[in-house]
Formats: structure tokens, sequence, C-alpha cells
């Protein structure tokens, strides 16, 4: 398969695998979830007072909404933008109760069914193929990804080594790709991680861009390929392995694990509220049917307790630690779980603000960066907060395209442009700690 350029010669004998691999995964898709969303809305408010936002919890408590912006019920105050997907059994109530207090509201989403069915964020024609073989503009299921793995492993050895950290509470491979060139010297690494939250289908693309586009630009593009030639870099293209696969089989906007609690029928974990730092504090639930539930412990679930382990064992060639999330198109940095400045501010400024720039250059799209609590919101048990606090000192969270127009459904047509431009901030962040950060 002539995924990155194979001999013209070895092309035929991969086309199975291509054909394999350019399949149209049938359970969910075939039935878009069952027509489950039909009638659901996202709608976008921003309360006045704190007394708009005061009533606007209550209702969505009794409402029972699914929260896009922000996570959690707790985060909601005044000025806070609120994206708020309404089953469209509950959105009745929801508009009569916001046209009566008179809170201003904006409808974005009118039927995600709809939205669905249009193919704006579900995986389009898979006959559609770029040079390589292997289609990195269109969303791409577990399987998919896993074999892409897989195939990478086998015909890039020199640059790539695929290995499993663990297993996921549902047993599959926890796979992590090394990415470098091999040497016998002392080489720093980076951590890439994607898919932490389920829904959010943008991180596992740019984590696959990313190993695409170093392999293709190794040997033409001098930057890469002393990234390539002084780190290594891990890359875990879906680190929600479980959560992942169910948001494309049965429920598109899951955000947890899959784990199951013994005395609730809520199933699952926010992978990123289950950290040992500051664990189930602000901005974590404690109940296990909201998105942000942290866990009943610390590293309860098996993909955080094997992440966390690796990251343990190789803290001392570690320097820097991204993960890749969707949406609000921010650069954050730590602390997550509370206001104050970190030890190494100007050194980790200083990058967000140039790989911030570097971004914009492309199409001209801005992000927010800064720290995680004043920029974004507070949030305790976060993997970033907890890479920073384990000896890491270069970490941060992308929060990838849009504002809130597509939210997690973001269209495959914008793969492309969102990739390519968080390609830029990314190689801009690592050449800065290999100049300034040590």
């Amino acid at each position: 398969m002539e995924f990155l350029g194979k001999p013209r010669s070895q092309r035929a004998a991969f086309l199975p695998l291509c054909l394999l691999f350019l399949k149209i995964l049938h359970p969910g898709h075939s039935h878009l979830y069952s027509s489950r969303y039909a009638g659901d809305k996202v709608i976008r408010l921003i309360p006045n007072t704190e007394e708009e936002a005061y009533a606007l919890k209550k209702i969505y408590q009794q409402l029972k909404v699914d929260l896009w912006q922000p996570s959690s019920i707790s985060q909601v105050s005044e000025g806070t933008v609120t994206d708020v997907h309404i089953p469209h059994n509950g959105s009745r109530a929801l508009l009569a109760f916001l046209q009566e207090t008179n809170i201003h509201y904006k409808i974005l989403t009118e039927d995600l069914q709809k939205v669905l069915e249009k193919g704006s964020s579900l995986p389009t024609q898979r006959s559609r193929r770029s040079v390589s073989g292997y289609n990195y503009e269109v969303y791409h299921s577990l399987e998919e990804i896993q074999n892409w793995m897989h195939h990478l492993n086998k015909t890039h050895s020199g640059l790539i080594h695929m290995f499993s950290i663990g297993k996921s509470y549902e047993g599959r491979s926890l796979f992590v790709l090394k990415l470098g060139r091999r040497s016998r010297a002392y080489k720093r690494a980076v951590w890439i991680d994607c898919g932490i939250h389920a829904r959010e289908w943008i991180g596992p693309a740019f984590c696959q861009w990313f190993v695409k586009e170093a392999l293709l630009t190794y040997r033409s593009d001098p930057t890469m390929r002393k990234m390539l030639n002084h780190l290594y870099f891990y890359i875990m293209p879906v680190f929600n392995v479980d959560g992942y696969h169910f948001s494309w089989t049965n429920d598109r906007f899951w955000r947890k694990t899959r784990s199951r609690n013994s005395r609730f029928r809520c199933r699952g974990v926010d992978a990123n509220r289950n950290w040992r730092v500051k664990w189930c504090d602000e901005g974590a639930s404690m109940h296990p049917c909201d998105d942000t539930y942290c866990g009943p412990f610390p590293e309860s679930e098996p993909e955080v307790k094997a992440v966390a382990n690796f990251l343990r064992k190789h803290k001392k060639h570690i320097r820097a630690y991204l993960s890749f999330h969707a949406y609000a198109q921010m650069l954050l940095y730590p602390y997550s779980y509370k206001y104050a400045t970190i030890p190494n501010f100007s050194c980790v400024e200083s990058a967000a603000h140039k790989a911030v720039k570097a971004l914009q250059s492309v199409y001209g799209i801005q992000y927010r960066y800064g720290p995680a609590s004043s920029t974004l919101y507070v949030s305790s048990g976060s993997s970033m907060d907890w890479a920073y606090k384990n000896g890491i000192p270069y970490t941060f969270a992308f929060e990838l395209r849009d504002t809130g127009h597509f939210g997690f459904l973001l269209p495959e047509m914008l793969i492309k442009p969102t990739c390519t431009e968080t390609m830029l901030a990314v190689k801009n962040i690592t050449m800065h700690l290999l100049r300034k950060c040590p």
C-alpha cells in the first residue's frame, strides 16, 4: 500500500489492504445512529448575570442537557459562552423558559440528525483516495487507525516502532507509535496523545496527520529532519479507544470511557479528570452519570493508568507533553486546577505565543492562549497538570477548531486546514524546546 510513496512495483501487493482500510464501517452509520438525534438542537447562550447563570443551571439539571461548552454545569457563570445539546423532548421546554426569562440565545443547529445525514462529521465516500493510498482527509474508525499503525510499523521500521502500553477496560490494545531516527545517543522525547474524549474526532485525525507529515517530509524539510534526528515522539492516536469506538457505533456525542459502575447504570469516567492531581476537586464531578465524572479513585481507568505508568517510567527523557482536544481554538498550559503562575512561565508562554502566531499565519485562524484555568475554565485531575507536576516541564493542551459553529461535528473538509495549521504550531513548540528549554 503506497501510504507514503512506496515504489510502483510494490503497490499491487498492498491493494487489498488499501481496500480494507477504505471500507465503510456499517454498524451505526448505515442507520445513522438509529435516528436518535432527530429534532435535537444545539443552542448557544451567554448569561448576562449570575441570576441568569443560576437559572440556567437549574433548568439544565431538570432537562439533563448535554453541555458541549463548558463541560460541566458547575462552570456556567456570568459571561460564560454555553453551548448546549438539547434532546428533542426537552427543546420546547428550554426554549419556552428562555423566552419567558428573556435570556438571549442563538440556535446553532436546528436538527442534529439532519447535520449527521448530510455527512458533516460522519465518514463520507470511502472511495475518495489520496495520492498516497490512505485518505488523511476523512475520519477513520478505530479499526482503520490501528490497521494503519500496524502497516506503518511494517513499512517504515527505520523511523517507526509500534508497541502497546496495556489494555482498555473492554480489552482493546492501547497502541503507541515511537517516531524518530534511531540512534545510540541519549535523546529527549515528546509525548502526544489524541482522543482522550471520544467525541472529539479531529484529535485522532491530527495525530495521524502528524505522523504522515513527519514521514513524508523527513528528507525534504530541515526542521522535520532535525526534530526526528534529535527527538523521539511517542504518539497515541486514540487514548480513549473504547469511547471512540462507541462514538462511531452507538452515540456520536459520547465523551467518557466505557467502564462500568457497580452502583449506577451510567457508564464511563472522564479520562481527563481521573489523574492524581487535585483529583475530584473543582471542575470535576463525583456523580457517575455526569460527563465530568472523576471516577471512583485516581487512575481508576486502565487507559489513564497505562499512560501514567508509561510517563512515570520515561519521565527522565520525556520533556514535553501535548494533548489534543476540541473545540475552542485555544492553546493551554498549566495550571488547570488553580489560578497560579507556573515556575517556568516565561519559557512556556513564549512558546505558546510563537506557536499561535505560526498557526494563524496559514489561514488567519485565531487561537487564544494562556493558563487553562483562566483561559478556559478551572478543572482538576487533568492529564496536562499531572504531566507537569510529575516532572515534564513543557506541557500543553490544544483545543482545535472550531469555536462552536460546527462544534464536535467539524466537517471532513476542514480536517486538512485544521491539521495543516496545527502542524506549524507543533513544529514551532518542538523547535522552541530544542533551542531554549532544556
